[in-house]
């Protein structure tokens, strides 16, 4: 599966466009990493983008019913399915691939930066700035559902800094366009 494919696919099975946007902007931070670690930008890219591609409409059997989807309808490689599984905690699924930590590691990471952008006057995301994210990451009360302990498990399970992390997902999210549809496939 390439990205093109991914894409078509998650926009058709996600109509909420914060959730379409959340995935792109998993798929930015995948990339990012990829870049960093020199791996294959597609494969992460991919995996960002199909990680929730089944939450809206099979939230009590997701991430089962997508990896199950994409088993029996896609050439989506294993390594990728089980990545998406390992995403969820609640699944028991092992992270035991460096793409299936990263998407683990930036999946709630990017909905706080996303947060952070929205309390704006310009909702810019290219105006939040590190100190502020890592002060709104102490306050728990700001943008609640996003999972600290989750952020701080991510990073450590990969191997760096929650400082390095939180700028490497920001860098990457605000490296992107703005717009959910100025992503679409080329």
């Amino acid at each position: 599966m390439n990205r093109e494919q991914a894409y078509t696919l998650m926009v058709q099975h996600t109509p909420s466009v914060s959730l379409q946007r959340h995935m792109l902007n998993v798929e930015a931070a995948m990339r990012a990493y990829a870049r960093h670690w020199g791996e294959d930008e597609e494969l992460y890219a991919v995996t960002g983008l199909l990680h929730d591609f089944d939450y809206e409409r099979h939230p009590e059997e997701h991430p089962a019913w997508g990896v199950a989807f994409l088993r029996d309808h896609t050439d989506t490689p294993d390594v990728v399915l089980s990545a998406i599984m390992g995403h969820a905690s609640y699944t028991g699924t092992p992270r035991d691939t460096r793409l299936a930590r990263t998407l683990f590691a930036v999946d709630e990471l990017t909905g706080l930066v996303q947060a952070a952008a929205l309390v704006r006057p310009d909702r810019d995301v290219r105006q939040v700035e590190l100190p502020s994210l890592k002060k709104r990451f102490r306050n728990r009360a700001f943008a609640a559902g996003v999972n600290r302990e989750e952020v701080e498990q991510g990073a450590r399970e990969l191997g760096v800094d929650l400082e390095e992390h939180m700028l490497v997902v920001l860098r990457a999210m605000q490296a992107m366009p703005q717009a959910a549809e100025e992503r679409a496939p080329a």
